[in-house]
């Protein structure tokens, strides 16, 4: 009996690889660029902090602070009513960019002309900006702690700070995070990096 090489149809196959890739692309979220870069020291914790339900203050290398809440309706919440406190208007669309933005570090006064911006403008107006205000006398970060813990009391709260950030202004967050007028967080964590622990 002559013996014939088997022939294999791929056309299923390579229908499959399309439907998949078609599936990933349509499900994915791409996560937002972050407004500062930060290199965060390194730790022994295994605890990883959760990518939802989570408010999170940063303080870059220059000690500018900046904010960032998951959940999109809890944002625009939130940014509603940090609008009518120092009487700020944020139309639909800007309500609409503030949602799917990650970290922000202006003050609530410049955030319209931010949310206005393109990628690239955003980038140098966030290089200009000195972050937040987190003066005693103009303390905009506790007003976005605040309203933060009133709209989602149950997100956990994070401070994600540069290893070379010097430690007053940490602490100085640490503070206003334990204020009675705040909210009385005594519950946070610092974000890491997660290194091996000692070995026995």
């Amino acid at each position: 009996m002559p013996k014939n090489s088997p022939s294999i149809d791929m056309t299923p196959m390579v229908d499959l690889a399309f439907l998949l890739v078609t599936f990933f692309m349509l499900i994915s979220q791409f996560r937002a660029e972050e407004a500062a870069v930060i290199d965060i020291p390194s730790s022994v914790s295994d605890l990883k902090i959760p990518e939802k339900d989570l408010l999170m203050i940063l303080v870059d290398k220059q000690d500018r602070v900046f904010f960032n809440l998951t959940g999109k309706e809890e944002r625009v919440k939130v940014l509603e009513k940090i609008g009518e406190k120092y009487k700020v208007v944020f139309n639909a669309e800007q309500k609409k960019e503030f949602s799917n933005m990650a970290s922000f570090g202006v003050p609530v006064k410049q955030l319209p002309a931010y949310l206005d911006a393109g990628s690239t403008d955003r980038k140098k107006l966030a290089e200009q900006s000195k972050g937040i205000p987190i003066d005693s006398l103009n303390c905009e970060i506790c007003d976005w702690i605040y309203f933060s813990r009133k709209t989602a009391p149950k997100f956990r709260v994070a401070i994600k700070g540069d290893q070379v950030t010097s430690y007053p202004v940490v602490r100085k967050v640490m503070n206003y995070l334990q204020d009675d007028n705040i909210g009385k967080v005594n519950k946070f964590n610092l974000i890491t990096n997660m290194e091996t622990g000692p070995s026995n």
